[in-house]
């Protein structure tokens, strides 16, 4: 008997789903889509386009040329050409310099969300869609289990660049479906896709997790060390420096995977740093601060200190004293993010430079609310700091809490 083919998935009704949950019913803000031209993310962008026709947003198709295959120009002129198809606007981005000898899929990794965020920021946009499966999230885990650090993908999450992608959130609406399953939707559309050859490079560790996944393994997560994670940051508070508090009692009631994972994101928001501390300090730390003992640490450019009452997160003052705080040097009318921790806008031409060794231009009631050690890591233009006290000409926000409630969940849609 001949067996009949399964009927390909609703994906555009799928898709809908997900963008009627995650994403604002009436703005004029556009969603960015990335679209290599590969099956998966055509999909994403053929079904986001029905949506946005439906909803009344505007989409904006990203393309990123990585300049590592021959094709990659005639890939981006197809990208191009789909968009212009269904009526939505492109834009063509390129990774360009010298390509590192080693570690190449990890820094075109970090170079594309990099140029993603930064176009999506230009252009307004606050969520951009990516065409992940549920392969990817296998592959993902079968290359963990062969010693890599690949992340398994999540439906919602902030860009992972930092501060290029501060505000930028990805949305993968198609984590539930399979490639296969995808491939079938567009064939019945009779669509055509690109099959990027690297794919099949046996060289390559995503190559080879392909060939390892068993067709029915499911993909799994840990949704009560996420759901732990985002009760701890929904307690923090922040002060003028930045820094982060949260009850010690709150830190107790928690597992310590949810913990450790925290610990772990709080460090780098309180320091501004983007290189996660490694596993074993931060669950060793966790532990001892689900305790009741005084704690003093430092952990990944932060510094933790710990009694009865509070768990605190600093910027380490060491890294102001020995010059490793960097100036910030802004144009009249720019933008920029010193030290990864404030978001400072300048009216005129500024410096921005720590506070070490310039704390007499500190206001002294602002000086007494913060920690004493987290006084010479403050940004300061002039002989004031911008984070405690007005200077003429100059705006800032601290981003620490911002970017902690982001990467731990706390935030579940577009924000307005």
């Amino acid at each position: 008997m001949r067996r009949l083919a399964a009927a390909p998935p609703d994906l555009e009704g799928l898709v809908g789903e997900e963008l009627d949950r995650r994403l604002l019913a009436r703005s004029t803000r556009p969603v960015a889509v990335a679209c290599s031209g590969g099956g998966d993310s055509l999909a994403l962008l053929l079904a986001a386009s029905a949506w946005a026709r439906r909803a009344g947003r505007p989409l904006l198709a990203l393309n990123v040329d990585h300049g590592l295959q021959a094709l990659s120009p005639a890939w981006t002129d197809a990208c191009a050409a789909t968009a212009r198809r269904l009526g939505h606007a492109f834009q063509a981005l390129a990774w360009t310099g010298d390509k590192p000898p080693t570690g190449l899929p990890a820094a075109a990794r970090n170079a594309r969300h990099s140029l993603l965020a930064e176009a999506a920021r230009r252009a307004g946009a606050r969520v951009i869609l990516m065409g992940h499966t549920a392969d990817d999230g296998l592959e993902a885990r079968a290359m963990r289990a062969e010693g890599a650090t690949t992340p398994e993908p999540r439906a919602w999450a902030p860009s992972p660049v930092w501060p290029e992608g501060r505000g930028v959130f990805l949305l993968r609406p198609l984590l539930a479906l399979r490639r296969a399953e995808i491939r079938d939707w567009l064939a019945a559309r009779g669509e055509t896709w690109i099959d990027d050859p690297a794919n099949d490079n046996p060289a390559s560790a995503r190559a080879r997790a392909r060939r390892a996944i068993a067709l029915g393994e499911a993909v799994l997560r840990d949704a009560r060390a996420g759901a732990s994670a985002r009760d701890l940051a929904l307690a923090c508070v922040m002060d003028a420096g930045g820094g982060l508090r949260v009850a010690r009692a709150v830190v107790r009631e928690q597992p310590i995977e949810a913990v450790t994972r925290f610990v772990a994101t709080a460090c780098l928001c309180s320091a501004g740093t983007d290189r996660p501390p490694g596993a074993a300090r931060t669950r060793a730390l966790a532990g001892r601060l689900r305790g009741v003992a005084a704690v003093t640490a430092t952990l990944a450019g932060a510094r933790i200190e710990a009694d009865r009452e509070a768990v605190r997160f600093l910027r380490e003052p060491g890294e102001a004293k020995r010059g490793g705080l960097a100036s910030l040097r802004l144009a009249a009318g720019a933008t920029g993010v010193w030290d990864g921790r404030f978001e400072i806008t300048a009216e005129c031409d500024i410096e921005v430079r720590a506070s070490a060794g310039l704390r007499d231009g500190l206001p002294p009631d602002g000086l007494r609310a913060l920690p004493p050690k987290a006084r010479d890591a403050l940004p300061m233009v002039g002989e004031a700091s911008p984070a405690l006290s007005r200077v003429a000409g100059v705006t800032s926000r601290a981003l620490p809490l911002e970017r902690l409630l982001a990467a731990c969940g706390a935030v579940e849609r577009e924000p307005a």
